[in-house]
């Protein structure tokens, strides 16, 4: 029998395959926006209505974002990559030149989003350097019309309607 892959491998081969990019955002105690950008967002039912996405346990913000009430999923347009870079970055004032509004629960939902979700905590689960986060969706909307931003191959790509993306 082999060795098992390594996390390199394990990385190009999964590579091959999109991924969406949302923005997860709340507000911390202070009020004060938080976010970061994921990309690994998923539907998981629709009895009750739940998502999930995976954060880094390494994560400096989604501690902020775990200690807030909601959070609000940001499913991004093709030309939100300055959005998507903005919230991976550590430190700084992230939101800074980002226009966004309340969802219900407060969490900022961003301008320009093709769509967002208002989630509460539903279950957080460890699972090797990640969690598992479960989200109970208690609104939605699709705002705008357009392509998504997408993660492929090691790089952000809008998904261009029969380009064959």
């Amino acid at each position: 029998m082999s060795a098992p892959p390594g996390s390199d491998r394990f990385r190009a081969v999964l590579g091959h395959f999109p991924t969406s990019v949302v923005a997860v955002t709340a507000l911390d105690r202070a009020g004060t926006p938080v976010g970061m950008t994921v990309g690994s967002f998923f539907s998981v039912s629709l009895d009750p209505l739940l998502v999930g996405f995976c954060p880094a346990r390494a994560s400096t913000t989604f501690p902020k974002i775990r200690t807030a009430p909601g959070f609000a999923v940001n499913l991004l347009a093709h030309d939100q990559e300055w959005i998507c870079r903005r919230l991976a970055a550590r430190g700084a004032d992230k939101f800074r030149g980002i226009g966004w509004r309340p969802a219900p629960s407060g969490a900022p939902v961003l301008e320009g989003a093709l769509a967002w979700l208002d989630c509460t905590f539903a279950d957080v689960h460890e699972a090797g350097d990640h969690y598992v986060v479960l989200g109970a969706v208690a609104a939605l909307e699709a705002d705008g019309e357009g392509a998504p931003l997408v993660f492929l191959k090691g790089a952000l790509e809008p998904v261009r309607r029969g380009s064959g993306n």
